[in-house]
């Protein structure tokens, strides 16, 4: 009976962990009004990888809400990037911006991750930023699925995770190294499953063409210039990308 006890025990703490993991997940990646997540254990950042795509369908579907209003398809679009964007905290666009300024520099590994540390926008960051933003609200007016959003957010969120755990963090306080644990790193496959449904909607299927093409032509380049390695703020760049590889392709 004590036996029985112990592993109900254990898997009722196993089961408020990945709660917590999932929590976090959200309060991490959106700006939600979630609880505080108090205390974060040293593994909880990896626990959490396995929740990223619930961050996309939150974010995505609120995005999607505003793709239904009776508006300009204009006007409806920027209204939806701005949501879209907006419940990130801006998150993944200052990760472009802090890459490109970095990746693009004409200088030493050393000074690009200097660069990347750097709060100020340089020309390369801003004007990745403008492009990126046309791209994303050109495609968003163009597309005839209103689901748009929602699927490129929660696949991008998901698949970030596969760079993730090819390449090794680029800097040694850097969060991949959080994020990264060893025990934890077949939940890029627990991601995926969770973003699978997303394949079942109506014409979602190109997306899942375009966002892993477009981060997986931008992901080994970018190792490549920080010396073999990714950071945070690459993760970001990819998961834009990856939600801009997606959304050309559905408006195709």
């Amino acid at each position: 009976m004590d036996e029985q006890a112990d592993g109900r025990r254990q898997k009722s703490g196993a089961a408020r962990e990945e709660v917590r993991a999932a929590h976090w997940a959200l309060s991490f990646l959106t700006v939600l009004p979630l609880p505080d997540v108090g205390h974060v254990p040293g593994d909880r950042p990896a626990r959490a990888t396995a929740y990223y795509p619930l961050a996309g369908y939150a974010v995505g579907g609120l995005a999607t809400l505003v793709l239904l209003l009776p508006l300009d398809p204009g006007l409806r679009a920027a209204l939806a990037l701005a949501v879209w964007w907006g419940l990130t905290g801006l998150l993944h666009l200052d990760g472009l911006i802090d890459s490109a300024d970095a990746l693009l520099a004409p200088v030493p590994v050393a000074r690009r991750l200097q660069i990347l540390r750097d709060v100020h926008v340089g020309a390369f960051g801003l004007a990745s930023a403008v492009l990126v933003t046309l791209v994303a609200w050109t495609a968003l007016s163009a597309t005839e699925s209103v689901l748009a959003p929602l699927v490129a957010a929660v696949l991008a969120r998901s698949l970030v995770l596969i760079p993730m755990q090819l390449w090794p963090a680029a800097r040694p306080d850097g969060f991949g190294v959080d994020a990264q644990s060893t025990a934890h790193s077949w939940r890029w496959a627990a991601a995926l499953a969770l973003a699978a449904p997303t394949l079942l909607l109506p014409g979602a299927w190109p997306a899942w063409v375009g966002a892993p093409v477009a981060m997986a032509l931008v992901a080994p380049w970018a190792a490549r210039r920080l010396g073999g390695g990714l950071t945070g703020d690459t993760y970001g760049l990819l998961i834009v990308l990856g939600e801009l590889g997606a959304l050309v392709a559905l408006a195709g």
